[in-house]
């Protein structure tokens, strides 16, 4: 009785043990590989699988989700000689489960020793100046290079970063010496183009002032030329009428030109800076007859329009015709 319930004890338990054998849960995010008896089969899915108890078996264990790979430094010399402290950081993914497994012995080995040989090709065909300015055509020719190497593997690089670049420091004193000189001629260059710029402003002001000064002496010119037109317009119709007075037999008006002269003469005398007295010249009394003269003239010119206005006055009283007287009225 007692082997008989060890009998059946052992059967429950291998019972057991083959179950447990045969039935596989697969963890999201995984893909597990199948071996039957050492070679490949098939891929379990995430989820509940089957397989045969005893004769397959789980090969590799892979990760379906994105990883991130770091590159280690690496010393490389660009194409003028200089030499750069590079590393970077790479993205894949498994697409492949069964390729990766089988395909490649150590999957991340061979893609940082892709990413360490691709890097000093593309570094190395560049200048130092391209290598710090043009990180992203770096990054871009590195994921093409080392993608299409990683298909046979069923990896997808979906991303390569430069993360330092590090030249030496005597390189980076350089580079600094040549920026402050560049910020320096920058800075003098604005300042000549300032300067440039204002004297331009300058000239335009002082242009656009004389001009405005020119038009101001030719208007005040034209001014000054059209009094002097008027006086001698002026001075040429006394001297005319003065003309008609002597013809007249009116001496005393060509005491009119002598008073005018002498008077100016006396008035710019009389005027100098340098004069502290004048002295009166000893025919004054010429200069009062010539103004009595004038004086002559004027009160007989006077006297002849007065003379005109009541002959005019009476001339037009006369015109007007006599009231008649009223006639007497009829009884």
């Amino acid at each position: 009785m007692e082997g008989a319930t060890l009998f059946v004890f052992a059967v429950l338990f291998l019972a057991l043990v083959t179950i447990f054998a045969g039935v596989k849960s697969v963890p999201q995010g995984r893909e597990w590989t199948v071996e039957r008896f050492g070679r490949f089969t098939k891929v379990l899915k995430p989820g509940l699988n089957l397989i045969v108890p005893y004769v397959d078996r789980i090969g590799r264990k892979l990760s379906m989700m994105e990883e991130v790979l770091p590159v280690p430094s690496q010393v490389v010399i660009t194409r003028d000689n200089a030499t750069v402290t590079a590393d970077a950081i790479a993205f894949y993914q498994v697409i492949d489960a069964a390729k990766a497994a089988y395909e490649v012995a150590n999957l991340q080995a061979g893609i940082t020793n892709l990413c360490l040989t691709n890097a000093r090709t593309v570094i190395g065909a560049m200048d130092l100046d391209e290598v710090l300015s043009k990180r992203d055509e770096i990054n871009q020719r590195l994921l093409a290079v080392v993608d299409q190497a990683t298909v046979p593997w069923g990896v997808k690089v979906t991303r390569i970063e430069i993360k330092d670049l590090s030249p030496p420091s005597d390189i980076t004193e350089a580079m600094a010496r040549q920026m402050k000189a560049e910020r320096f001629r920058r800075a003098e260059v604005t300042q000549a183009d300032g300067e440039k710029n204002a004297a331009i402003l300058r000239a335009e002001g002082a242009k656009q002032s004389a001009i405005l000064q020119a038009e101001g002496r030719k208007e005040a010119a034209f001014r000054d030329a059209e009094a002097r037109e008027r006086l001698a317009q002026a001075e040429a119709k006394a001297t005319q009428m003065v003309s008609e007075s002597i013809e007249a037999g009116n001496v005393n008006a060509l005491n009119y030109f002598l008073g005018q002269k002498y008077v100016d003469a006396f008035a710019q005398l009389a005027s100098a800076p340098n004069g502290k007295f004048v002295v009166l010249p000893m025919d004054s009394a010429g200069l009062l007859g010539s103004i009595a003269g004038i004086a002559e003239m004027t009160k007989e010119a006077l006297g002849e329009q007065i003379t005109a206005a009541v002959a005019t006055r009476r001339s037009t009283a006369g015109a007007v015709p006599p009231v008649p007287p009223p006639r007497p009225a009829t009884s």
